[in-house]
């Protein structure tokens, strides 16, 4: 049996300059969330005892990394230590060997060099464990080094490749140490702990081939839940659980309200504000669906994006609306009337029809005027705000 932590993908000290406007307590939020978000990670390592943590790539932020964020990983490395965890890293594009960590890790800590090489550990249930994988030695690698990938055949013990690239069928711009699932299929390995892709991904069940995902969002292209995937089982069978440990999210979401004033449209907001905010700190991007055709004065939008954003420097879980975009939902409706043509408009028998029974009622008729006479595109269009005003009472 064992039990491990994948994760990747780290971008200590990555930055938020973009967001430099907001209140000082959210933004110091920002800066602090890849930290607490492995601090998460290693606080799972710990509660779960695995056997140890694989780190695939990307540390630190390229010309961003600081002491700071060495002396962290070091603190967060000597805390596994203590309880025998050991941590396997290889190094990724945005941290190659080339910029040296000037920091001396702690025993437990193992660092894949520029070659392929294997390190060898036995769990604390008698299991042995192969872990194969390299480091990036510059910046960008575009060398294909699977084939200095050893075999699994013919060792006995669970195999584990640990691989910072990009999958050849991706949609990825950067394609760093480009591979194919055949290329990994052919290690007969029991597991692949990849990196560099910031969204979690699971390319294969047999052998499991996994992309963690970063751990912290850093914009809307990285939305939702971010952490690290908890791995146990045997050579047989592996279980994967994705454990999120995101200090922040960035989400994204669509509400839909009756409201037509500013007060009504800021307590539609602040609801749905209520309604997330168990679930942490966020940044969303809102869109409000307005049931109604038409629009509200841009002063009165203006007064509520300043309201919605008051106040929530001062919740531990703030959520920030980054971006509100208005809709109404009416709006774009082409009208009734451009739905029927020339002619059927023109066909007085469609009309005779529709009306023969109201003007043959003796009751009803003599208080009616000669339909003959009415402007039968007025006709429609008052009907549909008949329907609409109906629809918005409803």
């Amino acid at each position: 049996m064992v039990k491990f932590i994948h994760c990747a993908d780290l971008h200590l000290d990555s930055p938020f300059k973009s967001r430099s406007h907001l209140s000082r307590s959210i933004f110091e939020d920002i800066q602090q969330s890849a930290y607490e978000s492995f601090k998460n990670i290693i606080d799972i390592a710990l509660n779960e005892e695995v056997d140890f943590v694989i780190i695939s790539g990307d540390l630190f932020d390229k010309e961003n990394r600081t002491l700071r964020a060495e002396v962290f990983l070091k603190e967060q490395f000597e805390r596994l230590e203590k309880e025998q965890i050991f941590v396997y890293i290889c190094h990724g594009n945005h941290d190659p060997l080339t910029r040296s960590v000037a920091t001396e890790w702690p025993n437990n800590v193992s660092v894949f060099s520029q070659n392929v090489e294997t390190y060898q550990t036995i769990t604390r249930r008698g299991e042995t464990i192969y872990l194969h994988g390299f480091s990036y030695q510059q910046d960008a690698s575009y060398e294909n080094k699977i084939d200095a990938y050893p075999s699994s055949q013919g060792q006995e013990g669970i195999h584990i490749g640990i691989l910072h690239g990009t999958y050849s069928k991706s949609a990825a711009k950067n394609c760093y140490t480009e591979f194919r699932l055949e290329d990994l299929n052919s290690k007969l390995y029991h597991y692949w702990a990849l990196g560099h892709i910031h969204e979690r991904q699971q390319l294969s069940t047999m052998p499991q081939i996994h992309y963690a995902g970063n751990i912290q969002g850093r914009h809307f292209n990285e939305t939702g839940e971010k952490g690290c995937l908890l791995v146990e089982g045997d050579a047989l069978n592996l279980n994967v659980q994705f454990k999120p440990t995101q200090y922040i999210r960035f989400d994204k979401a669509t509400i839909e309200t009756d409201k037509t004033s500013k007060h009504g449209l800021y307590e539609a907001i602040q609801s749905f504000k209520d309604r997330v905010r168990p679930q942490g700190k966020a940044f969303y991007q809102l869109t409000v669906v307005i049931n109604s055709d038409e629009p509200m004065p841009e002063q009165d939008l203006t007064q509520v994006k300043e309201m919605i954003r008051d106040y929530e420097e001062n919740e531990h879980d703030f959520i920030f609306i980054e971006d509100l975009f208005i809709q109404y939902k009416y709006a774009d409706q082409p009208s009734l009337v451009n739905e029927f043509s020339e002619d059927l408009i023109q066909d007085s028998s469609v009309f005779d029809q529709a009306v023969s029974d109201l003007y043959l009622n003796p009751k009803a008729s003599k208080y009616l005027d000669d339909y003959q006479s009415f402007d039968r595109k007025a006709l429609i269009e008052h009907a549909e705000n008949l329907l609409q005003t109906d629809a918005k009472e409803d």
